[in-house]
């Protein structure tokens, strides 16, 4: 078994997809991707993926986004963990999460899929839900807009004045689970209000 972390940013694919809040997910998986100085390539998974570390020595990481839309990561995420021979518990899977308010993050491993469409369909191809899950928060819709509707709108200006720093949030909460373990980053990140 390799030593390798798999890092899955959940999204849809195509410009029109790319700063929406559904694909808060992907653009955490950015900043990592600049924190280890690499780029996506096409991979027989279908996804792009891009390998590195953030330090040196550090754990290696293995930056996935697939090509295909959020619903259907399930089988992309399976391949490529069958591929660079990664367990459930070296998976982290960054996403929206429209149960936190905006600003917000949560570090958990396993659990269910709160509606979430990409999680049911990751876990179900895995065989398993025990997959470690860094939940970015997106808030609720206002007054009575549907939920579907919101996530596959852009942020609003006042949230993308806060965006940048939770989305490197993300990124330093992906770190930690691979170098220091789910209760250190939970112990990090859970219950910080106004960073």
């Amino acid at each position: 078994m390799s030593d390798a972390w798999l890092i899955v940013g959940l999204g849809n694919p195509g410009p029109q997809y790319e700063t929406t809040r559904h694909n808060v997910g992907q653009l955490a998986l950015d900043v990592l991707l600049d924190r280890i100085g690499g780029r996506f390539s096409a991979h027989r998974s279908n996804a792009r993926v891009a390998e590195g570390r953030t330090t040196p020595g550090g754990p290696k990481l293995v930056l996935a986004k697939s090509n295909g839309y959020m619903n259907t990561s399930g089988g992309p995420v399976s391949a490529l963990a069958k591929y660079f021979d990664v367990p459930a518990e070296r998976i982290v899977v960054l996403h929206d999460d429209l149960d936190l308010p905006f600003d917000t993050l949560k570090v958990k491993q396993g659990g269910g899929h709160g509606g979430h469409n990409g999680l049911r369909d990751i876990a179900k191809a895995l065989g398993t839900p025990d997959f470690l899950r860094v939940r970015i928060g997106i808030g609720r819709p206002p007054g009575r807009q549907d939920p579907a509707d919101f996530v596959l709108r852009p942020f609003g200006s006042t949230e993308r004045q806060s965006l940048a720093v939770l989305l490197e949030d993300a990124a330093d909460a992906v770190e930690s689970l691979a170098s220091d373990g789910l209760l250190a980053t939970q112990q990090r990140y859970h219950g910080r209000a106004g960073r």
